[in-house]
C-alpha cells in the first residue's frame, strides 16, 4: 500500500492557511504545519504579533492533530526582503514587499526547509491561486529528474507550469506569486484555488476554527503586519522635510517630512487642509512634494 503523500503547510495564524491544511487533511494526505517568524519586533500597542500568531498556528494543528513546527528567517527577511524594500523607498520608488518575500522567504527558504528537512512530497499555502498541474502531477514532480547547466532553462519553457487566476477574482492573489519560480512551483498546491473567500470561512466555522475566523485580515507589510506607515518608515530612513507643493498655481500648501513617503495617486494628508489633494509629482532633489486638489484632479 503506497503511503500517503507528505504535505507541509505554510501556516500564518490566519482562516486561509488554516482551512488550506484542513481540506489538504480531508484529501488523505499526511499534513505538516510550519509558521515562519520572519519579523522580531512588537507593534504599537507593545504586542509580538508574531508570537500571537504561532500560538493560534499550533492551536490549528492541535485541532487538526497534525505535526507543528517553527522556523525563524528573521535574517533572511532583513537581508532578502527588508533591506531591499527600504532601499526602494529611499530611491522614491513604490516596492512591493510581498511579491519579494514570497519569492525568497516563502518559496524559497520555507519550500527548500520543507522538502529538505521535512522530507515533503509538496508544500501548500493559504493563497487565493491556482496551478496548470492537478494534486499527482505535482506529486510525481519529485521524481522527474531536471537537466543541470545551459539545458535547464529549455527544460523550463518547455515544461512550464502556469500561474492561473483563482476563482475568487476579488481575493486572487497571482499578482503577489508571479515571481515564485518554476522549481517552487511545480511542487505548491493551492488548495483555497477554487473557492471562494465566503465558502472558506463557513468551513472554519464548521470545523471549530473560530479562534482564526475572528482574526482581521492581514493587510500591512508582508510579515510585518499593520502599522502608521510614516512612524514605522522613519525608524529605519532618515527624515528629508520638504514642501508640499501645488501644481496648478505653486502655492505652498504645508510641509511633510521625506518625499519619498508619498506615492504618486496617493492622497496627501495636509496639515489644515480638509479638501483632498492628490500626489502628481516628486522632486528629489528638493524634496519637494506637487499636489493637485480634488476637484482640480477632475478638471484635468
Amino acid at each position: 500500500m503506497q503511503a500517503a503523500r507528505h504535505v507541509v503547510v505554510a501556516l500564518s495564524g490566519g482562516v486561509d492557511s488554516a482551512v488550506a491544511a484542513l481540506l489538504l487533511r480531508r484529501r488523505g494526505y499526511q499534513v505538516t504545519g510550519v509558521f515562519m517568524k520572519n519579523w522580531d519586533s512588537l507593534d504599537e500597542h507593545g504586542v509580538c504579533t508574531a508570537d500571537r500568531d504561532c500560538e493560534d498556528a499550533y492551536r490549528v494543528c492541535q485541532i487538526l492533530d497534525i505535526p507543528f513546527h517553527q522556523v525563524s528567517y528573521v535574517k533572511e527577511y532583513w537581508n532578502d526582503v527588508f533591506s531591499d524594500f527600504l532601499s526602494e523607498y529611499e530611491k522614491g520608488r513604490t516596492p512591493n514587499p510581498d511579491i519579494v518575500c514570497n519569492k525568497h522567504i516563502k518559496f524559497s527558504c520555507f519550500f527548500h526547509y520543507a522538502v529538505d528537512n521535512l522530507g515533503a512530497d509538496a508544500v501548500a499555502t493559504g493563497h487565493y491561486a491556482r496551478t496548470s498541474l492537478e494534486d499527482e502531477e505535482v506529486f510525481q514532480q519529485k521524481h522527474i529528474r531536471r537537466p543541470e547547466g545551459l539545458f535547464r532553462n529549455r527544460f523550463e519553457v518547455r515544461n512550464a507550469v502556469k500561474l492561473l487566476q483563482a476563482a475568487d477574482s476579488f481575493k486572487d492573489q497571482t499578482f503577489f506569486l508571479s515571481q515564485v519560480s518554476q522549481d517552487a512551483l511545480r511542487r505548491t498546491l493551492f488548495p483555497l484555488g477554487g473557492l471562494t473567500k465566503d465558502f472558506v470561512k463557513k468551513i472554519a466555522a464548521e470545523n471549530r476554527l473560530h479562534h482564526v475566523l475572528q482574526k482581521k485580515e492581514s493587510m500591512g507589510i508582508c510579515f510585518v503586519g499593520k502599522r502608521n506607515f510614516e512612524n514605522f518608515i522613519l525608524q529605519y530612513l532618515q527624515p528629508r522635510p520638504g514642501k508640499f507643493i501645488s501644481i496648478e498655481d505653486s502655492t505652498v500648501l504645508g510641509t511633510h517630512k521625506g518625499w519619498f513617503l508619498y506615492t504618486l495617486g496617493q492622497r496627501a494628508k495636509i496639515s489644515g487642509l480638509r479638501e483632498p489633494w492628490y500626489v502628481v509629482e516628486k522632486d528629489g532633489t528638493k524634496g519637494d512634494v506637487f499636489v493637485v486638489s480634488g476637484a482640480g484632479l477632475l478638471d484635468r
